[in-house]
């Protein structure tokens, strides 16, 4: 199969655009705070513009059911990506919602350091509840933060991760988290996941694509699929 990717964090027609002319399955569109944080009405000016075929992601945190609907139908998106501790009720009230077509992505994040101290054992539930949650689609695996919530741009141990969160096989797994076109093709390699996802990686500036690295990322993520 081939490898699923998703160009995230796009402000701008012209930049989810490329993405989709580049080869990217998917594009995504954050609507939390953030620098590449958008409205709903931006996004719902911009997915026109769009082929009809490439998937379209919005991303929250801390979202209400209400915040996530609303997006969805205004902006029609083909999935959400939630990066916060998700209640079952509302990936339930999603999928009774919008049907199996709505792609719904659950998020973990890994340490970059390990994690201990008063708070461990709750830190460590953040890992389990996407994986048994019969309503998310995919998993998509970041780096952990204390002050970051959503996507960090920063890097986990791909080896230790390799033989423990990704070794599931009930689910497809996403790797993200400091992905760049020249660690791409190892993070792959190493993690063998069903998809990558990038934002900050590929970009000029804070919420503006390089082209450039866009194709470059693009490429060498599927070299070895296409090999």
């Amino acid at each position: 199969m081939s490898l699923w990717i998703k160009i995230c964090g796009n402000t701008s027609a012209e930049d989810a655009l490329l993405a989709a002319e580049t080869g990217a399955d998917a594009v995504g569109f954050v609507f939390a705070p953030s620098p590449r944080q958008v409205t709903v009405d931006r996004v719902a000016a911009i997915v026109p513009h769009l082929p009809r075929e490439i998937e379209k992601v919005g991303v929250f945190v801390d979202a209400s059911f209400e915040e996530i609907a609303e997006a969805v139908e205004a902006c029609a998106l083909t999935g959400v990506q939630l990066h916060f501790e998700t209640p079952a009720a509302l990936t339930e009230d999603l999928r009774k919602h919008f049907g199996p077509a709505l792609r719904i992505i659950g998020v973990v994040h890994y340490p970059t350091r390990k994690i201990g101290g008063e708070h461990a054992a709750e830190q460590m539930l953040e890992f389990a509840s996407p994986f048994v949650d019969h309503c998310v689609d995919a998993v998509l695996i970041d780096s952990y933060s204390l002050t970051t919530r959503g996507g960090t741009g920063q890097a986990y141990d791909w080896g230790l991760a390799a033989v423990t969160l990704f070794t599931d096989t009930k689910k497809r797994k996403l790797a993200a988290g400091g992905l760049t076109p020249a660690n791409v093709a190892e993070a792959v390699r190493t993690l063998r996941p069903w998809g990558v996802d990038v934002a900050s990686g590929v970009e000029a500036a804070p919420g503006r694509k390089d082209p450039e690295k866009v194709r470059q990322f693009i490429a060498n993520a599927r070299a070895l699929t296409l090999a």
